[in-house]
């Protein structure tokens, strides 16, 4: 794991269809769902917008983050989202690279 700890973070389709992961390299992980790296729904759903993330010090409490937010409505979700990234912006990179 990086020095910079771990990451939870929000990816969305033009759509707004929404995905929710973890991870300890942000940018790499961007650039794979981005990229379709791997089958799967973000890669079906071209959910390549990154538009939400937080950092934690740790893989645990990231893991303990994600799930909470995996629980939430969708509404709550897109609240979030907005608070931080009222335009849905695909959010730059550059600082987790």
């Amino acid at each position: 794991m990086s020095s910079e700890g771990a990451y939870v973070y929000i990816m969305s389709s033009h759509s707004r269809c929404l995905y929710i992961g973890v991870t300890s390299d942000l940018a790499g992980r961007v650039w794979e769902h981005k990229n379709g790296a791997h089958e799967g729904f973000t890669k079906k759903y071209k959910i390549h917008h990154l538009v939400y993330h937080e950092t934690f010090p740790d893989i645990v409490s990231a893991i303990a983050r994600e799930k909470q937010l995996k629980g939430w409505t969708r509404a709550k979700k897109i609240a979030l989202i907005e608070k931080m990234n009222p335009g849905w912006d695909d959010l730059p990179l550059a600082h987790f690279q």
